[in-house]
């Protein structure tokens, strides 16, 4: 398949992703015209770098031997990141780590892996890439290209080195997805989280391919156990991040939790939370529009609903 063919089926991907997951806190239409996005590059010190472009949040760590990049936001936008990288260093991608496997995290595998990155990521991640998905509300993403795959995969835990750099990858199970890593640069004492965390906005639960709302705190558990005062925190979505962000976001699914449970308890449906809007306060804050906050609300009720726990927080 050419990379154009591949760009086109980004493209025509991205939509679902939008639409997917949760809105920004200014929502507009999704990019048709990926000319007109920037990469603003952030520099977080010790040769590690945060990218903001249209989709994830990217992290670069260059080593003596080569970079270190965490996700690749959309297809499209393969030669303005390479643009960006290049502002900082002239080394090439050795390892592309995926987060989780939305497209707007994954788009640049296959362009980057081509140019001889090993794409890594957990092992569901490659799984649910090759078989496809369904959305939580109904949204399809077909299987992707061969070469747009993870060719490194683990389950648990995994450490990548390159000469000068060191990258410690952890799997969360049931949180964001079922395929979540976070990755520490221990070094820079810089965390890339994925979409564990969204600063400034509603998290997306994908309850559909194993996400789950108590995960996602257990998982902001550990995370919290992990990082001090002095860690820069690159969030899935939104500004680069500290403790106090990260504590902040963690007593907010708390109480997200601890708000629908009562709900349940007294019997009511999906569409009895929705009409209650038990999350006004937290919709005022983030700004959030109707749709970003009832994507939430059902995503906490179906979380609540399933059955599936995961509260004990242990860390990896």
């Amino acid at each position: 398949m050419s990379r154009i063919q591949f760009t086109g089926i980004a493209l025509s991907l991205m939509l679902a992703v939008f639409h997917v997951g949760a809105q920004p806190a200014n929502p507009g239409p999704p990019p048709h015209d990926f000319s007109t996005v920037d990469i603003k590059v952030e520099d977080l010190g010790h040769r590690t770098y945060m990218l903001e472009g249209q989709g994830g949040n990217i992290t670069v760590a260059v080593a003596d031997e080569g970079i270190m990049m965490v996700d690749s936001e959309f297809a499209p936008l393969h030669d303005k990141l390479k643009a960006a990288i290049a502002t900082a260093t002239d080394k090439p991608v050795r390892y592309l780590i995926d987060t989780h496997f939305h497209l707007d995290h994954t788009g640049g595998n296959a362009a980057f892996a081509a140019e001889g990155a090993t794409v890594v990521a957990q092992e569901n991640v490659r799984k649910r890439l090759g078989s496809g998905t369904e959305g939580m509300n109904g949204n399809h993403m077909p299987p992707v290209p061969q070469s747009a795959l993870p060719t490194k995969v683990y389950r648990d835990e995994l450490t990548l080195k390159l000469k000068g750099r060191t990258a410690e990858l952890r799997h969360f199970p049931a949180a964001h997805t079922d395929g979540d890593t976070y990755v520490y640069f221990a070094d820079a004492n810089v965390l890339a989280t994925g979409d564990l965390v969204s600063i400034g906005r509603y998290p997306y639960i994908d309850v559909v391919n194993g996400g789950n709302l108590n995960g996602m705190i257990a998982a902001a558990n550990a995370l919290l156990e992990r990082v001090n005062d002095k860690t820069r925190i690159v969030p899935g979505h939104g500004p680069l991040a500290g403790k106090s962000d990260l504590l902040a976001y963690r007593d907010m699914l708390q109480s997200a939790r601890t708000r629908v449970e009562k709900l349940i308890r007294e019997g009511s449906s999906e569409d009895d939370v929705l009409a209650a809007k038990p999350f006004a306060d937290f919709d005022a804050k983030l700004g959030a529009n109707d749709q970003a906050s009832q994507n939430f609300i059902r995503a906490v009720y179906r979380s609540l609903k399933s059955g599936a726990s995961t509260r004990s927080s242990s860390s990896p």
